[in-house]
């Protein structure tokens, strides 16, 4: 603490990312990261863009943005690219969310969201999941609330709503706007962007981190309609012209246009999602139905606290909340097959 600190600072919770281990030989499951390489057009598209590191990079990511235009079939001015999807996020609270009203969420969530309220000053109410843990969207029929703001499949329980949920929350809120957060909708579930050209009260943000392996990139992107994305221009503009390097740029745009190494590992992980499902069923645990790249479950008699501490000091690291309602269970990364292995072998011995 310092004297000079401005008062937002004092009042602030910052986001607590998972653990990035410094030793070799850790299981690492729990940030969610791909299990897989990116694709090898990716490395070699860094390496050529690597020449230009001398320059500025482009400010609009034309490239980029209109490689991701064609590929959700939009154009490119409905495109809005940041340094990772938490930084789209960020400047989406800034530019439009903070309203008079209360910014609407679940109360089991992306938990980077109630600490953007704190930062920006946004008023926020939360949205119990219902029992079964998931997203009950009669409870966002308040018209107190200006925004609502879903994560889609939620993290961390990975459950998904379908496409014509999204599109019954918007044709009943026409005059709210309606930001749906896909950070693993590749995965098996159904993406709202298909709902972009009618809904001017959509947003939809997305990111190469997860299904395209760029969690060490930082590529992020936002699809609606023109002026939600000028919105997010303008801010971005006032805060960072470059925050998309020239590296991430090239190799974001060779991810994209990679599409057979994309569907190959993102199979991969959905068929190891279900064989880990099954075993983590077989060892007492109810598992809730993902359409993530992670399991969110919980053992019928075993604390989630205690488990994720056992499994840490035999070298297997998963996600574990301290927060009611979430508190027995572990959100496990669906890694390689070898991976989950180790992590069921180790459970096996612990219960």
């Amino acid at each position: 603490m310092s004297r000079f600190w401005s008062p937002v600072v004092h009042t602030l919770s910052p986001y607590v990312p998972g653990e990035q281990p410094k030793q070799d030989g850790v299981v690492k499951l729990n940030t969610n990261e791909n299990s897989y390489p990116p694709s090898p057009r990716v490395l070699a598209a860094i390496t050529s863009a690597a020449e230009r590191l001398r320059l500025y990079p482009d400010p609009h990511a034309t490239r980029l943005r209109e490689a991701i235009a064609a590929y959700s079939g939009v154009a490119p001015e409905q495109v809005f690219v940041g340094n990772g999807s938490d930084e789209v996020l960020a400047h989406t609270f800034q530019a439009l969310l903070k309203h008079d009203r209360p910014l609407l969420f679940p109360d089991v969530t992306y938990s980077f969201y109630p600490v953007y309220c704190g930062l920006y000053g946004i008023a926020y109410e939360e949205v119990p999941l219902d029992p079964a843990m998931r997203i009950d969207t009669a409870g966002y029929r308040r018209p107190s609330s200006a925004i609502l703001l879903l994560c889609n499949p939620n993290a961390p329980t990975g459950i998904a709503l379908p496409r014509e949920a999204i599109a019954a929350l918007l044709a009943e809120n026409p005059d709210r706007l309606v930001v749906v957060d896909e950070a693993y909708v590749d995965f098996g579930a159904e993406s709202a962007v298909p709902l972009v050209a009618r809904h001017d009260n959509l947003l939809v943000i997305q990111t190469f981190s997860k299904s395209r392996s760029l969690a060490g990139l930082r590529v992020g992107f936002a699809i609606g309609q023109r002026p939600l994305i000028e919105a997010l221009e303008r801010v971005k503009d006032s805060f960072n012209s470059y925050p998309v390097d020239c590296l991430a740029i090239a190799g974001a745009v060779a991810a994209i246009e990679d599409e057979e190494w994309f569907i190959e590992t993102r199979a991969r992980i959905i068929a190891s999602r279900d064989v880990l499902t099954r075993d983590l069923g077989q060892l007492g645990f109810e598992v809730l139905p993902s359409l993530a790249n992670f399991a969110f479950a919980r053992h019928r008699s075993r604390s989630g606290a205690d488990l994720a501490a056992a499994l840490r000091q035999r070298g297997v690291l998963v996600r574990h909340f301290r927060k009611p309602r979430i508190e027995d269970f572990l959100r496990i990364t669906v890694g390689t097959n070898e991976q989950c292995g180790r992590l069921i072998e180790v459970l096996r011995g612990l219960i």
